[in-house]
Order: C-alpha cells, then sequence, then structure tokens
C-alpha cells in the first residue's frame, strides 16, 4: 500500500494548485482508487512477460480521460512543453524562421536583434550541418532539426552555412537565446480611418502586442503624425484560443466599467465571474470582430462578449464550439493532465460549448467536416437553432442562440469556388510554398533594389507566369494537373495573388501578407462593407 499513499499524499500537496476546495479521496478498501492500484501492482508483478510500467500507468490515465469530455487529456513532458512555449511567449533557440526546399534547411528571415542575426546569418542562408552533423540532403525531419537548434539560453551550437556566390561553408557559432513568439500577425490601416489587427492566438504576451499595434495605427508611419482611428476589424479567423485571462484584457478595452465578459461554472465549481474595469482605450470605437469555423476558445470568449453587449457587429461562421474549462493538473515527472472542470458562458448567460456525447472523440473531431456537408459553411439557413436556447443580447435585445458556438450577426458563406481543386492540390503537396522559396533565394536582392518601399512594390510587382509554368511543369510530373484549361487559368490568377503576397512575407513581414491576402478576403470585404 506504499503507492497508494504516495499517491495520496501527492494528490493533498498539489491542491493548492488545482483548487481552493478540499479533494475528497476515498481510499477504503473498496475504493476505486485501491482497486485501480492493486490491479497495476498486480500486472507489474505477476504478468507473463514484461511491461513498461510508466506506459501502463499513462495508458490508464489516458482511458480514464477518453471516457470524458473531448478537451481532457493526458500531455508527456515533452509534449507539456511543446504546449507552453506558445502560451508562454517565447522559446529558447538561434532565432530563425526557415523552411525545407529539396531537403535542404533555408533560413527565410531571422529574428531582428536575434542570435542569428548577431553573428551575420542572413535570410536565403541555407543551414548544412549542426554540430558538425550533417542536415542537407538526407531527409532529416523537421522536428527534428529544430530540437537540435534550440536548447538553454546560452548554451552554443555550431551551424555551417552555405550562402548564394560563395564557395566555401560558413562556420557560425550562435549562443542560444530567448526568442519571442508574437501573436499579433498583422496591423495596419486598412482604409483611411479603418485599422485592421489580426490576433493567431491568445498567449502571455498577446495583450501588450495588441497595445502597441494600436498604438502605432494611431500614428501616421510615414509623417509620424497622430492620425484618427475611426473604426477597428479584429481579425480572429482560424485563431484557436488561448489564454483565459488575456481574452479578458483584450475584451476589457472595449466595454464600459462593470460589464460582464464571461463567467464560469461547473458542478463541483462555483460560478466565477470576469467583468470589464473601465481601463478601455476602445469602448467608443467601432468595431467589427472576423470569425471562422476554426475561431475557438478564447476567440470565442471575446465575440461573444461584444456580441451579447451589442458592442461590435460579429462577420463570418459560425464559430467552432469549445466552452470547456481545462485546469493543468500537474505531476511529479512533469507530464500532466489538463481536466475539464466548467463552462465557459456569454455575459447573456450562453453556453459556449457545442454538444458532444462522453466517449465519442471521433464523432466530436468530424464535426466540422459534418457541418461543411450538412450545407452550414455556405447557407446560413442550414445551421438550425433549438429554440430552448434563445438569449437576448443586452443592450438591443437581439436575439443570439446558445448550444454552440458564437453565430455571427453578418453570415459569409465559404466561397468554395475561390480555389480550385488544382490549387488545393498543389498548396497540399508544397509545390506552392517551394515555388515561392525558390524564386525568393533567387530574385531577393534585386526585390529589395528594385522597389524602395511596400507600397512601391504592391503598385507594380507582379508575380511572373514563368515561375509559375515551371511549377505546373514539376507537378505534373507527380500526376498534379488542372482538369482543363478553365481550371489552370483560374489557378493561375488565385496562385499570382498567393505567391506575390508571400514574397511580400519574405521581404517584409506577415503584415504586409495579409495586406495583399485580405483584399480578396470575402469576410475582410464584409468587414469594411459594414464599418467604412
Amino acid at each position: 500500500m506504499k503507492r497508494t499513499l504516495i499517491l495520496l499524499t501527492y494528490l493533498l500537496l498539489i491542491t493548492a494548485t488545482v483548487s481552493a476546495q478540499k479533494l475528497h479521496i476515498n481510499t477504503g478498501k473498496d475504493s476505486p482508487l485501491s482497486k485501480l492500484q492493486w490491479a497495476e501492482i498486480a500486472i507489474t508483478n505477476m504478468y507473463v512477460d514484461s511491461v513498461n510500467e510508466n506506459k501502463l500507468v499513462e495508458d490508464a490515465i489516458r482511458g480514464m480521460l477518453e471516457k470524458l469530455d473531448p478537451h481532457s487529456a493526458y500531455s508527456t513532458p515533452e509534449e507539456v512543453k511543446e504546449l507552453n512555449e506558445p502560451l508562454q511567449g517565447n522559446f529558447e533557440g538561434v532565432g530563425v524562421q526557415f523552411n525545407i526546399v529539396e531537403d535542404t534547411l533555408m533560413i527565410i528571415q531571422t529574428i531582428n536583434d536575434g542570435p542569428s542575426e548577431k553573428v551575420g546569418i542572413l535570410a536565403g542562408d541555407r543551414i548544412v550541418s549542426v554540430n558538425d552533423t550533417t542536415i542537407a540532403g538526407v531527409k532529416m525531419q523537421k522536428n527534428k532539426i529544430m530540437k537540435m537548434l534550440r536548447g538553454p539560453k546560452g548554451t552554443k551550437v555550431k551551424v555551417g552555412i552555405v550562402r548564394r556566390g560563395i564557395p566555401d561553408v560558413l562556420t557560425f557559432n550562435i549562443t542560444r537565446d530567448k526568442i519571442p513568439i508574437t501573436t499579433v500577425d498583422a496591423s495596419y490601416m486598412i482604409r483611411p480611418g479603418v485599422g485592421y489587427i489580426r490576433v493567431g492566438s491568445f498567449g502571455a504576451t498577446t495583450y501588450q502586442e495588441f497595445l502597441e499595434a494600436l498604438q502605432k495605427l494611431m500614428k501616421d508611419p510615414k509623417t509620424g503624425k497622430a492620425q484618427i482611428l475611426k473604426s477597428l476589424i479584429l481579425d480572429l479567423q482560424d485563431n484557436g484560443g488561448g489564454l483565459l485571462q488575456t481574452a479578458v484584457k483584450l475584451t476589457n478595452e472595449f466595454l464600459e466599467k462593470g460589464d460582464l465578459i464571461v463567467y464560469t461554472e461547473g458542478l463541483k465549481q462555483p460560478r466565477q465571474e470576469f467583468r470589464a474595469n473601465s481601463s478601455g482605450e476602445l469602448t467608443k470605437t467601432k468595431v467589427a470582430v472576423l470569425v471562422n469555423e476554426f475561431s475557438a476558445s478564447a476567440s470565442e470568449i471575446l465575440s461573444g462578449a461584444l456580441q451579447d453587449h451589442d458592442r461590435a457587429t460579429i462577420i463570418g461562421r459560425r464559430t467552432f464550439g469549445k466552452g470547456l474549462v481545462q485546469r493543468p493538473i500537474p505531476l511529479p515527472d512533469e507530464s500532466m493532465i489538463r481536466l475539464t472542470i466548467a463552462h465557459y458562458y456569454t455575459p447573456s448567460g450562453r453556453c459556449i460549448q457545442k454538444p458532444y456525447k462522453k466517449g465519442d472523440k471521433k464523432a466530436y473531431d468530424n464535426d466540422l467536416d459534418t457541418r461543411y456537408k450538412n450545407g452550414e459553411f455556405t447557407n446560413a439557413d442550414s445551421i438550425h437553432f433549438n429554440d430552448s436556447l434563445k438569449y437576448e443580447t443586452l443592450k438591443k435585445h437581439r436575439i443570439v442562440y446558445g448550444g454552440g458556438g458564437i453565430m455571427p450577426d453578418i453570415f459569409v458563406p465559404l466561397d468554395t469556388t475561390q480555389y480550385t481543386k488544382f490549387h488545393r492540390s498543389l498548396s497540399a503537396k508544397s509545390f506552392v510554398i517551394n515555388a515561392n522559396l525558390k524564386y525568393i533565394d533567387k530574385h531577393r536582392k534585386e526585390l529589395l533594389a528594385e522597389y524602395k518601399d511596400f507600397d512601391d512594390f504592391n503598385s507594380r510587382f507582379e508575380f511572373p507566369t514563368e515561375s509559375i509554368n515551371e511549377m505546373y511543369a514539376e507537378a505534373e510530373k507527380q500526376n498534379v494537373k488542372p482538369k482543363d484549361d478553365e481550371e489552370k487559368t483560374h489557378t493561375t490568377t488565385s496562385l499570382k495573388t498567393q505567391l506575390k503576397a508571400l514574397v511580400a512575407r519574405d521581404l517584409w513581414s506577415m503584415t504586409e501578407y495579409f495586406r495583399i491576402m485580405n483584399e480578396t478576403n470575402h469576410i475582410v470585404k464584409a468587414a469594411l462593407k459594414e464599418i467604412y
């Protein structure tokens, strides 16, 4: 029974981090805990073959959690680290953005003032070795290369670099450092008086990034003088969520003092409310929030709060419907259980979580496919709400519905004709990204010399048809080809925009990428029509 006592002691020690409430643990001879412990002891000591005791326990934990809701989960120590990095706002490494081209790591950009830039590594360089281990031409997995380059702050890593125009391999010794992870993907004035900010996720640094982006929008980038921000488009498309506290801070910027932002409640968790504190910068600014079927969790908290207070126009398609609150429970070996303890509710009382059947994760994971097949992405009339889940917004008393996700005020159907099947195949098999990388690698210097800034580039540059035709020829070798000339023409038109945006990203930043792509985004267009 020694193991039972150890487990019991550990559970009692973590009550402060798990919850303020007391854990009620039954350790009697007929208790489930005792039964589980005896089973593990019997298998470990009596089973006919050898067993991995750690894996046995992990499988038991996973088995229990799989019978609960779709978001309760177990993570190994390695998985915990990977999960936490995007939320923490930084990781420790060499500070480069890269991609794999023809089995070789090509640097797309170096992080400004990061470890690699400091030693003289440039965009376009190819890393061929790490600590004398060859990584080029050996079909090494991208995640394995990342592990080789990353490491604790202050440690060194030696890389071999091949640079265009230099015959010899260059050697650089890089001292690893903390590398920031940015979550505000883009910010710019999309129209006179109309700002645009795209938030990719809700991490530890998102709120500060948002405030900095906001301050930049209020200044003319060319003159430095103040400019009026009449309206704001907050783009949460494809934003899968993140930290609750970050979502609350961002929502606070738009609401009046005392306004309820969200509340949580569970069977064994009392209601906990989060309210605005009146320090917001945008309480009078006209706002449109953009969402789609991949906007989830923290994105739904923000959009649901602004909709319920009639504070913003929500535009796009019904959100994912992730409204379960997970609490991390650390285990002794640095693994972790994320256990669902409550639901999220919008200010009007709507539960954000979509329906699910306990233990049936497959159906839950296929929900978006089901929505697509039922026509929900293309026709608002295909979305049916239960009248028993009808609510009213708090100021204008408009009808809104619970039952899963946030239904936008303005529905924008998915344009299934915007990208051809041929285009999607080219993207899925990496032909598009490789065509961009090859082009930027060959022409980076002349492009920077040719165009004085992004505006000049945007007005004059067109991605060359010859490079697209070269991509088509490569794709045809793998039997990826258009069904007819009409599909090819349509694909070429949309590819020119996408590849131009990718080139702009590699020359400048993600903001320039979205400045190009947003002009073809139907949800962004609908927002401009509504608030501009």
